[in-house]
């Protein structure tokens, strides 16, 4: 079933009820226990019930991934036995939410918006990252398998970085500033084309183009749609004051905000860039349409004369010495040929073509 019935069918069921609402994936929902500290790092697949009920009493630090969302029960399930709040739980699986951050108490519930290729759409899409972020542990949920958070993973599993030494909020950081860098790749390559379709342009301004600049604008306003929430998502945990984010995490979150401005503000200069770009479309379109006026009226005007003549002379009248002439057919052609070579010479000394 397609999306917008997901969403009717949602309409009219009570608040809290779970209705997957997004792109369903083939892959069936994985989850994955990490529980790290300065010593190291395990890794526990499938956690039983016992495990993810003492998810928080646990040792050290723990961070539970949980890979799909479109299978209900299992979500439901796990959310009951971390004991999330049934709005948290159905927002987990609804994946048009905006990003957002709400405070439990005991725990922060963040919404996030990432940028991922669509191989089959041939386009970035939105995918959304929902976190759950406790006193001694995060819990991640991602729409699909996909290599977004693994460079965070991997850096956890080598012990590279601050990662071990520090709490689940720094964890959150990590999630965060991972999500934010794939922007900058996505802002990296629209730079790239944009510069690409401005060559384009003033050698060939064609259709493609067109359509070209137009899918360029709504990648940068999707990439715009996606960071401007995002933005008020990491100021508002900078801020948090529950206990949950330690005032050493504060400095990175503060980073990564800043990153989240410039991404804004390249994302502006090039929707800016795009829309000059097809203002200049639209010129070079309009001033190939006027050349080819332009011919056409000299061709037009050159005819004028010659269309005169011979509609005199194709009369019916009885009475008109010149078709008796000998000469009067080649006089005629030859006056035709002056009055057109003499008018083009004219329009060249006055530049029109």
């Amino acid at each position: 079933m397609n999306q917008p019935a997901r969403r009717s069918r949602k309409a009219s069921l009570p608040p809290g009820t779970l209705v997957h609402v997004g792109r369903r994936h083939s892959q069936s929902t994985t989850i994955s226990l990490l529980r790290y500290g300065p010593e190291g790092v395990s890794q526990t697949d499938d956690p039983g019930d016992q495990v993810l009920a003492g998810l928080a009493a646990g040792p050290g630090q723990a961070w539970l991934r949980v890979q799909g969302l479109h299978e209900i029960q299992a979500i439901g399930r796990l959310g009951d036995l971390l004991g999330l709040h049934p709005l948290v739980q159905e927002d987990i699986v609804n994946a048009s939410q905006r990003p957002k951050l709400e405070d439990y108490g005991a725990y922060l519930y963040l919404v996030l918006k990432a940028l991922v290729w669509d191989q089959d759409a041939g386009d970035y899409r939105g995918e959304q990252i929902s976190l759950v972020l406790g006193r001694n542990f995060l819990v991640s949920f991602e729409e699909s398998q996909g290599p977004l958070l693994e460079a965070v993973a991997q850096r956890l599993g080598n012990g590279k970085g601050r990662l071990r030494g520090q709490g689940a909020d720094y964890l959150a950081y990590s999630l965060l500033d991972a999500v934010v860098d794939s922007f900058f790749a996505v802002l990296e390559e629209l730079g790239d084309q944009v510069e690409a379709v401005e060559e384009v342009l003033l050698a060939n301004p064609g259709k493609e183009v067109l359509r070209r600049l137009h899918l360029l604008k709504r990648r940068a306003l999707m990439l715009r749609r996606a960071v401007w929430p995002l933005r008020e998502v990491i100021s508002a945990l900078e801020r948090q004051e529950g206990g949950l984010v330690a005032a050493s995490t504060r400095l990175y979150l503060r980073d990564v905000y800043d990153h989240t401005i410039q991404i804004m503000d390249a994302a502006d200069t090039n929707r800016d860039l795009l829309a000059g770009l097809l203002d200049l479309y639209l010129s070079s379109v309009s001033n190939r349409l006027n050349e080819v006026m332009k011919v056409l009226t000299v061709i037009a005007t050159i005819f004028i004369p010659l269309t005169f003549l011979a509609g005199v002379y194709g009369m019916n009248f009885k009475h008109m010495p010149e078709l008796e002439w000998p000469w009067g057919y080649p006089a005629v052609l030859l006056v035709m040929a002056v009055s057109a070579a003499g008018m083009l010479y004219y329009f060249r000394r006055k530049k029109w073509f």
